[in-house]
């Protein structure tokens, strides 16, 4: 049986501004960065998270969204936030790039997209703190 997801991959046309953005811009911490036969091999993760984010060197159409359409669909990737809306203020002095101005309500909680460099989405969420009404 599988145990656990290793690995999330990225594709991006810059692997130094791609760590700049996902540990600058939105604070995940750099694990792993190999010269490796095959290119560098560099993740990012969310601390105390064991799942690590392969930011993968590749042209810049490889695993890229055919359109980008702000608020279509969801990124690759989903981060969850404790706290998104001030999140989203302190991403967003840092400069990170968002699909819209302000996170959403959903029925689930908040959402918000960030946009990388290479225009990667990453859906940023914020589950709805369940009540006793709630069940």
């Amino acid at each position: 049986m599988l145990t656990n997801i290793m690995y999330v991959t990225i594709y991006v046309t810059d692997q130094d501004r791609a760590l700049k953005f996902y540990t600058e811009g939105l604070g995940l911490e750099k694990r792993i960065d190999y010269p490796g036969p095959e290119g560098r091999f560099l993740t990012v993760g969310v601390a105390d998270s064991p799942v690590e984010i392969i930011l993968w060197s590749h042209g810049p159409t490889a695993g890229q969204p055919v359109e980008k359409r702000p608020g279509v669909g969801s990124g690759p990737l989903v981060l969850e936030s404790e706290d998104l809306r001030k999140d989203f203020e302190v991403f967003r002095r840092r400069g990170v790039t968002f699909d819209r101005p302000e996170p959403e309500d959903y029925p689930f909680g908040v959402r918000i997209e960030a946009v990388d460099p290479d225009g990667n989405r990453i859906s940023l969420r914020q589950q709805r703190r369940r009540n006793r009404a709630d069940g």
